[in-house]
C-alpha cells in the first residue's frame, strides 16, 4: 500500500480524508485536544478501502489496515457525544467526518462514530492533514456497517 500524506483546507478536501477513514478504529486513548495549541489528533487504525477495491484482494478476501495519524490545526474548543474521556480502553470505530460551516470560514467538524458516538471541533476553519505512519498488515475482516450507522452519516 502505497503511505497517504493529505492536506485539507475546504470541505472537498475534508470529504477526502473522510473517504480515506472510514471504518477506521481508534482507543479513547489515541485522541488528544490541546486547547493552548489549538490542536486536535488522534492516531487510528485506517482500513484501506482503495486495496480492498482491488479485484484480486476481494477475491483473496485479503485486506490492509494502516496506522494513520490525523490532526486538525486552529480548533477552538472541542466536545464529545457519548464518549467518557475516562474509558481509554474504549474502541471507536470511525464513521465519516462532516463539516458545517458557521460564519466562513468557521465551522464545525464533526467525527461521526459507530454507536452514536461524536467528537466536533469548532474550528477557526478547515485545516488538516492526515498521514499514514509505519506499514501496512494484512487483515480478513472487512467493516460492516449497521443500519443506525448509516442514517448517521447521511444526516
Amino acid at each position: 500500500m502505497q503511505s497517504l500524506k493529505l492536506l485539507a483546507l475546504d470541505r472537498e478536501d475534508l470529504e477526502v480524508l473522510s473517504a480515506h477513514l472510514q471504518d477506521a478504529v481508534l482507543k479513547v486513548a489515541d485522541m488528544a485536544y490541546v486547547p493552548s495549541q489549538k490542536r486536535f489528533a488522534a492516531v487510528a487504525n485506517r482500513f484501506d478501502w482503495m486495496h480492498a477495491s482491488d479485484e484480486s484482494a476481494a477475491k483473496k478476501k485479503s485486506y490492509e489496515r494502516q496506522r494513520s495519524a490525523l490532526r486538525f490545526d486552529r480548533v477552538i474548543s472541542a466536545q464529545v457525544q457519548d464518549i467518557r474521556l475516562s474509558d481509554k480502553e474504549r474502541v471507536l470505530e470511525l464513521l465519516a467526518i462532516q463539516f458545517e460551516e458557521a460564519e466562513p470560514p468557521e465551522g464545525l467538524v464533526t467525527l461521526v462514530f459507530a454507536g452514536g458516538a461524536a467528537v466536533r471541533l469548532h474550528v477557526e476553519c478547515i485545516e488538516a492533514e492526515l498521514k499514514d505512519l509505519g506499514i501496512a498488515w494484512p487483515t480478513e475482516r472487512l467493516p460492516e456497517h449497521a443500519e443506525d450507522d448509516q442514517q448517521a452519516t447521511e444526516s
